[in-house]
């Protein structure tokens, strides 16, 4: 009994240049199945015809070639996107340091800091396939780029500064905290502050909206807080929808071709066939374009929607106001909350969930209905006035 290796699949792993190449074991019995390669056979047993492992085989069945193995795709490259060189889409608007503050100015130039946010693709073989996250980091450079060079600037939105070929994209450097830490800060927020940070919120998200964007994973880790201003800024949009798309579940595969149709039998032309009455041709309409399919991903617990949760988010804007609401009930208390996440599926908020709220009890309450139940959108003429006078 002897052993031949054949190779299965040949894999780019994430470092450079190195390939892991997967091997199949294979028996071979006396009489061997497989023709024996050319330079293991003994000279006297060279032949130039088939190996026939049947003696009534015919030499045509011989030469059918077996199933072969299916060839494993590799997943996309998201580094591709910024490969040079880099599509003018992705291109920074006019003067976008517009309403940036240099660190530090000379007789020629002016420096400012940035953030530079590239692809992180991770590659893992599990249980003797290769796993990569590939195509998700693909899916959410795309959404973020999509965002930042459709939506018109604003304060409450991180600036886009352009791309870096073969890096990355450069983003707009904070310097400041996530909305977290600001919450947990001791003493508690003024009344006039959390207002404020609510007008902010809102001002930001329905400007987002404004483009039929959404958000997808509004949480307070999400939101940066400016030491200086206290200025909100929305980030990380890389579980952005389309308002204009179709939704699905993440369980669905996108990349699986729609059933084909059988095709339609022309008429017969002979002219003994049957004919069939004049029906007069009527002109119709072209086609609208396919919508586009994307799929909506659960964010941040407990700040992702119930109907985001179970898989059947129909409307993505309105799972944002969900995150918002939640962010509220955090704002408010000034702490952490959480719901039982078969519970939040449930769409039920646990009893007594929003005692206690002194600001934006009544607003909560409209923001966390079911989504076909009344939730309220995000509009911008809900702002609140601020009342200094109220604090102590």
């Amino acid at each position: 009994m002897t052993s031949k290796r054949h190779v299965r699949r040949v894999t780019l792993t994430s470092k450079k240049n190195w390939w892991m190449v997967e091997l199949d074991d294979e028996q071979e019995s006396a009489n061997p199945p497989i023709t024996p390669y050319a330079d293991e056979a003994p000279p006297h047993e060279h032949q130039h015809i088939p190996f026939v492992s049947n003696p009534y085989t015919s030499y045509e069945t011989a030469r059918t070639p077996g199933p072969s193995i299916p060839a494993f795709p590799p997943p996309n490259n998201p580094l591709s996107i910024f490969s040079f060189p880099t599509p003018t889409t992705y291109s920074a608007p006019p003067n976008p340091t517009h309403n940036l503050a240099p660190f530090e100015a000379g007789s020629a130039s002016e420096l400012f800091k940035c953030v530079v946010k590239k692809p992180n693709v991770v590659q893992l073989e599990i249980n003797g396939e290769m796993q990569s996250n590939a195509n998700d980091v693909m899916t959410q450079f795309l959404a973020e780029l999509r965002v930042y060079t459709t939506v018109t600037r604003h304060r409450n939105i991180t600036a886009f500064l352009g791309c870096i070929e073969n890096v990355g994209m450069a983003l707009e450097f904070i310097d400041g905290r996530t909305l977290w830490a600001v919450v947990r800060e001791r003493p508690e927020l003024m009344r006039s502050k959390k207002i404020d940070y609510h007008n902010q919120l809102l001002d930001g998200l329905t400007h987002l909206h404004s483009f039929n964007l959404s958000h997808g994973d509004l949480s307070l880790l999400n939101v940066q807080v400016t030491h200086s201003s206290d200025t909100i800024k929305l980030l990380d949009f890389g579980r952005s929808v389309s308002a204009e798309s179709t939704y699905a579940s993440p369980l669905e595969n996108l990349a699986e071709p729609p059933p084909l149709q059988p095709p339609v039998r022309p008429p017969p032309a002979s002219r003994f066939a049957h004919k069939l009455p004049h029906v007069p041709s009527v002109v119709l309409p072209p086609p609208s374009p396919p919508r586009q399919v994307e799929q909506i991903h659960p964010g941040t617990r407990p700040f992702s929607a119930p109907e985001v949760l179970r898989g059947e988010c129909q409307d993505a804007r309105l799972a944002d106001a969900y995150s918002f609401g939640m962010i509220l009930v955090c704002l408010d208390r000034c702490d952490l909350v959480d719901i039982k996440p078969w519970v939040q599926r449930k769409d039920v908020l646990p009893p007594g969930f929003l005692d206690g709220l002194l600001v934006f009890r009544a607003r909560c309450e409209q923001y966390l209905k079911k989504w076909d139940c009344g939730r309220r959108r995000l509009l911008k003429e809900d702002m609140m006035d601020i009342d200094v006078q109220m604090d102590g």
